[in-house]
């Protein structure tokens, strides 16, 4: 099941997917109100909710269309006993596309914290475009992490990125954040959302697309705590 969520978020270039180990994963399983599908190429669990009237849908998990449509299938087969289904699904999921008028809602979404401890080692971790290279200058400003703080190159290539401390630049050419303004580009933020939320200054146009290019991101979370 592990090895296949992973294939699947790998296939979808998720952004925020947590990797369970194995021990959680099995006593999740071994619930017996949960019932579970495994294939080749995608993963279903859902269980009853609110005294069996409605389904609760723990994870859709599939990479092929004909697997996405099977397991949806299924749980649409369910109708004739299930009020309502509440699933956890991303926000570019093939199943908004699925049905042929929009019948869904979003119902619940929670705004999880994000924070770069590590600058460093954040953005070595962290996945890029493959087709985006570049180099900027980033003055970052981390009052409660000093390490983040200072003068950085930022280096863009072959789907991996690296800072670098530098020396002196020219005032302005470097984009300037806070660990505010850090965090939320690192999610996939566009830098001209920073730059209106006061979050980002200096830099140039130039830098900011390739920063947009390179971040480019919907940074998102199905399980919960």
């Amino acid at each position: 099941m592990i090895a296949v969520i992973g294939r699947v978020h790998e296939a979808a270039r998720d952004c925020g997917p947590i990797t369970w180990d194995a021990a959680a994963a099995g006593r999740w399983l071994a619930d017996p109100d949960v019932y579970a599908y495994l294939c080749d190429d995608g993963f279903l669990a859902y269980r009853w909710h609110n005294g069996n009237d409605d389904l609760f849908v723990d994870g859709v998990e599939a990479i092929s269309g004909q697997t996405a449509r099977a397991f949806w299938s299924h749980l649409g087969s369910h109708a004739s006993m299930a009020e309502k289904v509440y699933a956890r699904v991303g926000p570019a999921d093939a199943f908004w596309w699925l049905a042929r008028e929009r019948d869904a809602d979003v119902e619940h979404r929670s705004m999880w914290m994000l924070r770069l401890v590590d600058a460093v080692a954040a953005i070595a971790v962290r996945g890029f475009p493959p087709a985006v290279s570049l180099s900027i200058p980033l003055r970052i400003a981390d009052d409660t992490r000093p390490a983040n703080s200072g003068l950085w190159e930022l280096t863009v290539a072959e789907g991996k990125g690296s800072l670098t401390e530098i020396g002196p630049v020219v005032p302005g050419d470097a984009l300037t954040l806070g660990a505010r303004g850090l965090a939320a580009l690192y999610a996939g933020t566009p830098v001209v959302t920073l730059r209106q939320a006061g979050l980002a200054s200096g830099g140039t146009s130039d830098g900011d697309e390739g920063l947009d290019a390179a971040f480019a991101a919907t940074a998102y979370m199905l399980d919960s705590f």
